[in-house]
């Protein structure tokens, strides 16, 4: 998962009615399969006298992708695969959508909930707002304290976050930013410190 994909920036909600059925989708940014447990469960929670919470869930992009869904007692087939269907057309990354259903007390048959939930599932995400996922990696320095401001300067050229700081004999940052400037934010720290930088990374996702 190094490339950079489209995922949700906040969470969205929609509601839709069939035949007195009301049918509510919830989508939220989820990057891993836990978070999107948690999620489910949080819905389930704030709605619990709900009569169905169908979930379909993507954690990852393109080939590297963990997909999820669940029925929820509805018939096999006519819930939990048409809201994954419409997650998978949809482009995004480390989503969760749940689709939570009030009986309103008549059947809709197989037809009828397949395109409940799928409507419902196209509804919330056409609501819901979209950011773009940027790998990050984290790199550890240790440098003198003359470097300190100069490679402060370097690291927030690069868009780097310090996490950590630690001030001994001599400086040792912690900082996390995009993947992509690892390489050329190392370069210069190396060449402002004329190599006498310590430098070390690891990836973070």
């Amino acid at each position: 998962m190094s490339s950079r994909y489209p995922i949700p920036a906040a969470p969205s909600r929609a509601e839709l009615r069939f035949s007195n059925s009301r049918f509510i989708g919830s989508a939220t940014h989820t990057d891993t399969v836990d978070a999107a447990k948690a999620y489910i469960a949080q819905i389930r929670a704030e709605m619990p006298d709900a009569t169905h919470h169908v979930y379909a869930y993507l954690i990852g992009y393109g080939a590297s992708v963990t997909a999820g869904m669940s029925d929820a007692g509805e018939p096999s087939g006519t819930a939990g695969r048409p809201a994954l269907a419409v997650l998978r057309g949809s482009g995004l990354g480390d989503v969760t959508l749940v689709l939570t259903r009030y009986f309103g007390g008549t059947l809709l048959g197989t037809g009828g909930l397949v395109k409940a939930y799928g409507d419902t599932a196209k509804a919330v995400l056409e609501a819901l707002p979209r950011t773009e996922r940027i790998p990050t990696s984290t790199i550890m320095i240790s440098i003198a304290y003359a470097a300190y401001t100069p490679v402060r300067q370097i690291l927030s050229a690069h868009y780097a976050q310090l996490t950590d700081e630690q001030f001994a004999t001599d400086v040792s940052l912690i900082a996390v930013l995009p993947t992509e400037h690892v390489a050329a934010c190392v370069a210069a720290i190396e060449t402002l410190t004329a190599g006498q930088a310590q430098i070390g990374g690891s990836d973070s996702g």
